[in-house]
């Protein structure tokens, strides 16, 4: 028989001093390679929201959960920990799938904020959402590409599961503006290892640039492949899931001619960008993950749900809904407010460079829609 109270680990104490969050990000499969860097990421902004109070006057407590599972048995765990009352609020990385099953089932429960970059279109109650979507990330990305690169012909692969194929089609829509035109697609298992008859079919089509829409390991087994073949040499690569941990697993002889469009870049040298890197390198060493754009949505994830929490003024759905629009924090991407359900912020293109990134521009962002 399957036993809630199983779920909860054997150090959480749940009290009137203490609210939990559940942390579901992912402890394996494709996504598992910038797990750690989620991890950390969080568990540093838990103790930045400690320092200052905590929430409510009540100590924040993170309860993990692998988010790399299959997502009914993610969903199923996280609404155990909400059944039994251990968590008053969820947050993470997980793909798509993910929120998708488990949305439907704890989002009107308990505050529910969503960091991954995704496909847009959540507008279930109280999900909120802190990362990229195709309009403000992919478009004008491909547009500047389009004009400063001549880039005419794209070939998208992705793994097979709503964002990238979501994805997809609107980078069709977006390549029909710039005059441009998408040759081919192609989406994959996610833990696809052979990656030749795809790399065929981007050779024979002759296309200018490759759009990658693959998740972690799979889009680090991609890049390996690609360079080996010699791909880079003649097409560029554009990744809208492309942080530096990956880019290390790549290795430098791998990521010729890569380009990446985010939110947050570790090579960012603003203000706020190196208060939060000497922050996490005095915690953790100069030896920890990277804490790219992934790793550090987790933290504006935990900064968020404190600010959505504290606004209101307590944990329960309706009251955080329509407080919302008030809500404001600041973190490593600058001061950021929310539109709707979706927090507006600058988003970024980068060259690779080896195994970093160079931050070449700030891309125009449209009217507040997601």
């Amino acid at each position: 028989m399957f036993r809630h109270d199983s779920l909860v680990p054997e150090w959480f104490t749940a009290d009137a001093s203490t609210l939990g969050v559940a942390l579901v990000f992912p402890m394996q499969g494709p996504a598992g390679i910038f797990g750690p860097a989620c991890e950390l990421c969080a568990l540093l902004a838990a103790e930045r929201v400690n320092r200052a109070g905590g929430i409510l006057g009540r100590e924040l407590r993170l309860v993990p959960v692998d988010g790399g599972g299959p997502p009914r048995q993610v969903a199923d765990h996280v609404e155990a920990l909400v059944d039994l009352g251990v968590v008053q609020g969820v947050t993470g990385w997980h793909i798509s799938s993910v929120r998708q099953a488990l949305a439907p089932r704890i989002a009107a429960r308990v505050p529910y904020v969503y960091t991954a970059l995704y496909e847009g279109g959540e507008h279930t109650t109280g999900v909120f959402l802190t990362s990229e979507t195709p309009r403000g990330q992919l478009r004008p990305a491909m547009l500047l590409l389009a004009l400063e690169r001549r880039v005419r012909r794209w070939f998208v692969v992705g793994n097979d599961y709503v964002w990238p194929r979501r994805t997809a089609r609107a980078a069709r829509r977006f390549a029909r503006e710039s005059g441009t035109a998408v040759v081919g697609e192609v989406h994959l298992p996610l833990g696809t290892h052979d990656f030749e008859p795809v790399l065929r079919r981007i050779e024979r089509s002759g296309t200018d640039a490759v759009l990658m829409l693959l998740v972690g390991s799979d889009a680090v087994r991609f890049n390996r492949a690609f360079a080996d073949r010699g791909l880079d040499t003649r097409c560029l690569r554009l990744s809208t899931l492309m942080d530096e941990n990956m880019l290390m697993a790549s290795g430098p002889s791998a990521t010729t001619d890569l380009y990446s469009t985010a939110g947050f870049f570790a090579s960012l040298a603003d203000r706020n960008t190196l208060d939060f890197h000497g922050e996490y390198a005095g915690r953790y060493g100069v030896d920890a993950p990277a804490p790219g754009s992934l790793g550090e949505s987790c933290y504006e994830g935990v900064l968020l749900l404190a600010a959505l929490i504290g606004g209101a003024g307590t944990p329960e759905v309706p009251a955080i809904v329509a407080t919302a629009g008030t809500v404001s924090y600041e973190g490593p991407r600058g001061l950021l407010r929310l539109h709707g359900s979706h927090v507006r912020q600058r988003i970024y293109l980068a060259r690779a460079d080896g195994c970093d990134f160079d931050v070449l521009t700030e891309l125009d962002q449209p009217d507040p829609h997601p």
